[in-house]
């Protein structure tokens, strides 16, 4: 099959790769052109204007985007959306949000255009290991592209989840369950790290990684990440960013009334990660001295 990656992140450029690899043709564009010549350089093919991705296209045409969630996503839709033809595909393939992948989808459907959400997981490993692939859409546009979603994924690891935004509905909750397993795996590595004990907890996690209940990919990224930074990882900053899906599964959770307190929680430690100092922190100390007596610690 043929299509255009539009974007070559660390996400999209990878992909465009696995699928080249795999057979496909590829036609990649990224707006900087920087990214564009360096697959170039490898052999893929490439172009530098939107203009010429369509140009590079037989229709029924397929625009891969890969853009940051949000405005830059709603602006690359519709600059492609003005250029292809009734019956050509858009499909998303960011961090989107599901309400959002509805409105694309019955907006471009009233100019004749199909539209695929693709919640992708695997990160800059999906190269080589795959890509964990969610769709959602019309049956009658998903089916046509599955080469494509099998080829980017692991066997076993491709869903056609539903209709429009089901795709990206299944990836917001993936990343919700991701935030709670990565707040345990982190809280139970502090409380290892403050024991009596000298433990070594690159070995610890390497050792958990066989036979155990716990084992999983996230804990052979611990391992990896102990390897690289030592065990007081002292060269990285404890700053956590979210990237939106977490605070999306949470509201979801509270709209359907479903209890989530793992993931909510998981969230609000990363909000408090990016405060250099709490506030909230000083109003406890204050209320403990207030009532109690307690001693404070200066600022």
């Amino acid at each position: 099959m043929e299509l255009a990656i539009v974007g070559l992140g660390r996400m999209g450029g990878n992909m465009a790769r696995r699928l080249d690899r795999a057979g496909h043709r590829v036609v990649a564009f990224n707006r900087s052109p920087e990214k564009t010549r360096e697959i170039i350089a490898e052999g893929l093919e490439g172009v530098f204007t939107p203009a010429e991705v369509i140009a590079s296209l037989a229709a029924p045409r397929t625009v891969w985007i890969m853009v940051p969630a949000g405005d830059a996503t709603e602006s690359t839709i519709e600059e492609f959306a003005a250029l292809l033809s009734p019956g050509d595909t858009i499909v998303d393939g960011g961090n989107s949000n599901f309400h959002d992948s509805k409105r694309r989808h019955a907006s471009l459907a009233a100019r004749g255009l199909h539209f695929v959400d693709a919640g992708i997981s695997g990160g800059v490993w999906g190269l080589e290991n795959g890509y964990g692939t969610m769709v959602g859409g019309d049956r009658e546009a998903v089916a046509p592209l599955e080469p494509i979603f099998l080829a980017l994924a692991p066997e076993g690891g491709y869903i056609h989840c539903g209709p429009a935004g089901a795709g990206h509905y299944t990836k917001m909750v993936h990343n919700g369950i991701e935030y709670g397993l990565m707040q345990a795996y982190a809280e139970g590595f502090e409380i290892l790290h403050a024991s009596e004990y000298p433990l070594d907890l690159e070995a610890v996690a390497k050792a958990w990684q066989h036979g155990t209940v716990i084992r999983s990919w996230l804990l052979e990224l611990a391992g990896l990440a102990y390897e690289q930074h030592g065990e007081g990882l002292s060269d990285i900053k404890g700053w956590v960013a979210d990237s939106g899906e977490g605070r999306w599964t949470v509201q979801e959770a509270m709209d359907l009334d479903v209890p989530a307190p793992v993931i909510t929680l998981s969230l609000q430690a990363r909000f408090r990660s990016r405060q250099e100092e709490s506030y909230g922190g000083r109003v406890l100390a204050a209320l403990r001295q207030q009532f109690g007596g307690h001693a404070v610690k200066q600022g």
